[in-house]
């Protein structure tokens, strides 16, 4: 089940991306409303977590515009601990109100309780994954794509089994770097850009018409394996 991340500040959607997809659960990121509502507009989730002060529109403005649409569980994740807060998100709406800061397990915990008095049915992550057609060897540090091995650079290869660890996830360039290379010595953020670019190109001869990489403008880099 997919679930979208309304929140302008990629530390904390990158912590709840990681909690949610730890246990199972498709994520998408959004740093902008009005980007939200289109997405929303597309396709269904199972429920959206949205951050009340957001830059181009109110947290409380994008659930009453959602409302109009859906009924999609919404959890306002926000700084604003006020009682009024609390209740006119609850009358527009929303399932819950956790306010920042906050533990991400329990806020899985609260995720996973919705769904269930909700209706919204959860299968085991083994039961619904679908096959990859990547293989990872974490003992040779290697990677194969359609059985075959990549011949792959050291963070080439670092690179991919990170996208790779965590299928869906948006990870920003910032979080790539801190995974990838922490311990190198003057690397830049477009260090990950070049990487992901030499990536694709030995990825294409194996999956010819598709890139498995996904540029998310402004937000980073997922993988569908």
């Amino acid at each position: 089940m997919d679930i979208l991340i309304v929140d302008d500040e990629p530390a904390i959607a990158d912590v709840l991306a990681y909690a949610l997809s730890s246990e199972g659960f498709g994520t998408e990121i959004c740093a902008l409303g009005s980007e939200a509502l289109a997405r929303l507009a597309d396709r269904r989730y199972a429920l959206v977590i949205l951050d009340v002060g957001m830059p181009d529109m109110s947290g409380f403005d994008i659930c009453r515009a959602l409302r109009r649409q859906s009924d999609v569980p919404v959890i306002f994740l926000t700084a604003r601990t006020e009682e009024v807060d609390r209740i006119v998100g609850l009358e527009l709406g929303a399932d819950d109100y956790v306010a920042k800061p906050f533990s991400p397990r329990e806020l899985v915990s609260r995720v996973r309780a919705i769904l269930r008095r909700t209706g919204a049915r959860e299968s085991s992550p083994a039961a619904t994954k679908p096959a990859s057609v990547f293989r990872v060897d974490k003992e040779g540090l290697r990677i194969a794509c359609k059985d075959r091995w990549l011949n792959l650079t050291r963070y080439e290869y670092l690179l991919l089994a990170c996208l790779l660890e965590h299928p869906g996830r948006v990870w920003s360039r910032a979080a790539l770097m801190d995974n990838v290379w922490r311990n190198a010595e003057e690397t830049e953020e477009r260090t990950v850009d070049t990487h992901i670019k030499t990536l694709r190109a030995k990825l294409r001869p194996h999956l010819p018409g598709r890139d498995p990489i996904i540029t998310h403008r402004g937000l980073g880099y997922s993988i569908d394996p």
